[in-house]
């Protein structure tokens, strides 16, 4: 009998039990628990779920509903917050507008809201992330010998420039090419002085 039990699912458990407690008359809902390791409140509601028509789906254990809600449900300004402390650290394919992707791991990006004042796993992040369309970015080719020691350098100037000209009201630009090809554009264009 234990054996049976301890193989069947949650409501099949309470069933079981019920109906085993039933066959004895008197204090077979105490015995039944011993023998299980349950609780008597299990016992009574097996019994008690024996009684009444069949309430749940039958690949449901459990009423629909149960359980914490996620934090997203709970924090409506998490998204907005997310959102905005990304906003900086995407990228993007300029292929494709809808494949867009961050560099900050979900460590970081938990880290960085806690700080805002929410506490939330990694796997809200992800889910956070998959909310907002952000996707894997692909694996990069190995890291070509010979690195630039300021290269972090550049790509802060770059974004210093960004919002300094986007906050006088001016257009960027992204151009994504060898430093060769650009100069060499711009020089037949005639719209770069040497």
């Amino acid at each position: 009998m234990r054996e049976l039990y301890s193989r069947l699912p949650e409501k099949s458990r309470r069933l079981y039990a019920g109906v085993e407690a039933l066959k004895l008359l008197y204090g077979g809902i105490s015995y039944i628990a011993e023998l299980f390791g349950c609780s008597r409140d299990t016992i009574s509601l097996g019994i008690k779920e024996l009684a009444e028509a069949e309430t749940l789906p039958k690949n449901r254990n459990r009423k629909a509903g149960g359980g914490r809600k996620l934090a997203l449900e709970k924090e409506p300004d998490l998204n907005d917050v997310f959102l905005a402390l990304i906003k900086e650290h995407t990228a993007g394919d300029p292929m494709d507008e809808t494949k867009k992707w961050t560099n900050l791991t979900c460590a970081k990006i938990g880290s960085l809201l806690a700080e805002e004042g929410f506490k939330v796993s990694r796997n809200i992040v992800r889910k956070l992330l998959k909310k907002n369309d952000y996707v894997k970015r692909k694996a990069l080719k190995n890291k070509a010998a010979g690195g630039h020691v300021n290269r972090n350098a550049q790509f802060e100037n770059i974004a210093e420039l960004r919002t300094l000209y986007t906050s006088a009201g001016n257009p960027v630009i992204s151009v994504d090419t060898k430093k060769k090809e650009l100069i060499g554009n711009l020089f037949r264009e005639g719209m770069c002085m040497k």
